[in-house]
């Protein structure tokens, strides 16, 4: 399947994916993270049951803090 993942075209081999299991395959380790299926939220708790699949929009973005 290919979908948009921050706003860049990735391939994957798999019909649909997770999105855990995107966040796993590509190594996003921060410990904050917001997430967004198709412009809709996805909660931390959504993640392992909500899937993506071909020509989707996916946004994984780590918060920082600081001052």
């Amino acid at each position: 399947m290919t979908i948009i993942l921050n706003n860049k075209s990735e391939v994957f081999e798999a019909e649909s994916l997770s999105i855990a299991e995107i966040i796993t395959r590509k190594n996003f380790t921060f410990k904050l993270l917001v997430t967004k299926l198709n412009d809709r939220l996805v909660k931390k708790d959504e993640r392992a049951t909500t899937y993506a699949k071909n020509g989707d929009n996916v946004l994984v973005l780590h918060l920082i803090s600081g001052g």
